[in-house]
């Protein structure tokens, strides 16, 4: 059997990268203490950072990244996969790559992604957010081996494009990830729909570090980082907003089984789309 101790780790990122890492650090340790060889932190761990002046004169390339050096070094020194589920890094021009990093038991970097949907929405109550006004979107979907699993990466708004994770899916993924900053407003509409359509959908685990409360820069993030398994019921979940961990098993023969009940990625058709009746092929409608 095929067995994998995960963990998704909640936030409430600062401004200030330093203070988050040490955040960071501490609950990565907890996770790998009970158990955990995957650990994901989520959407930028970093910083949260409204301010665009204050944000772009802290960007630094990957390789000066502080979040990124720290992840490196806490992955070699506990033995295991840390995902760091986002952070800003420059992309050249004054915009930034919200990228993602899986870094494997000894530190290296095995996977980066770069999150390709950019959240560019007007919500009720005035609530409004351009990514694209700072970050340059991804355009490469991406997976990444672990020891006994694939993974495929997401983050955040890419949840709503379920082209993207069957994609992830049809290239062998058993895990689908989207690490996120949810607002509390779209959070307490979709998030728990989202992430179980997608493992339902998939045939797949899905793991959803968030970042959750009310946030220096005065955002206010969902929480409720969660864990699902492929027939889209819910193992583990931070019911709260409040910085913790979240740990679970996941049996990965459970993939193929939900796969072979519901093959729904095997029975997949391509189609067109017509407007009026459809063609007759010449035969009289009576």
């Amino acid at each position: 059997m095929r067995e994998l101790v995960v963990a998704a780790v909640q936030m409430r990122s600062g401004v200030t990268p330093v203070a988050n890492i040490d955040v960071m650090d501490g609950l990565v340790r907890e996770a790998a203490s009970r158990g955990a060889r995957y650990v994901q932190t989520p959407e930028m761990t970093g910083a949260l950072q409204r301010d665009r002046e204050a944000f772009r004169r802290n960007l630094k390339s990957e390789a000066d990244d502080l979040v990124l050096k720290a992840a490196a070094s806490l992955a070699d020194e506990l033995g295991i996969f840390l995902h760091i589920g986002s952070t800003a890094v420059e992309a050249g021009n004054g915009m930034a790559a919200n990228r993602g990093a899986v870094f494997g038991p000894d530190g290296a970097m095995l996977a980066r992604y770069d999150k390709i949907h950019m959240f560019d929405v007007d919500l009720d109550n005035g609530e409004s957010w351009r990514e694209s006004s700072a970050y340059r979107p991804g355009e490469v979907a991406q997976t990444v081996d672990l020891d006994v699993a694939r993974l495929g990466m997401g983050i955040c708004y890419d949840i709503r494009f379920p082209h993207l994770f069957r994609d992830l899916a049809l290239s062998g993924a058993d895990i689908l990830t989207a690490p996120a900053a949810f607002t509390r407003q779209t959070g307490e509409a979709h998030w728990h729909v989202l992430q179980r359509a997608r493992a339902i959908e998939n045939g797949a685990f899905v793991i959803s570090a968030a970042q959750g409360g009310v946030h220096e820069d005065g955002r206010e993030t969902y929480g409720h980082s969660i864990i699902v398994d492929p027939w889209g019921r819910v193992i583990a979940e931070a019911d709260h907003d409040e910085p913790g961990v979240i740990v679970a098993t996941l049996s990965l023969d459970e993939v193929k089984a939900a796969r072979s009940k519901i093959p729904n990625l095997k029975n997949a058709r391509d189609y067109r789309v017509e407007t009026g009746m459809p063609e007759t092929k010449g035969e009289r409608v009576a």
